[in-house]
């Protein structure tokens, strides 16, 4: 069963994408720019409304300027 958009680690990875966007010092609009996406989708990951899909977190993280396998490294020691 998948956890629900609500569960305790799924704030943990909202968290971990906001952390991301913000520590390479981007606005959701530049984000969003960056992805080819409309400024609403990268705020609804952030808030909870859209799961994150694999693809597009490996995206969100090259984007930020972070390497995926370290996001992730850390997402986990964050307890997701």
């Amino acid at each position: 069963m998948l956890p629900s958009v609500h569960h305790p680690r799924y704030l943990v990875v909202r968290r971990h994408l906001r952390s991301l966007r913000k520590g390479a010092g981007l606005s959701q609009v530049d984000l969003a720019t960056l992805l080819h996406v409309d400024q609403s989708f990268v705020s609804r990951l952030e808030g909870g409304d859209r799961y994150v899909d694999l693809l597009f977190y490996l995206d969100w993280c090259r984007a930020c300027g972070v390497e995926p396998s370290e996001a992730i490294t850390a997402l986990t020691l964050k307890g997701a």
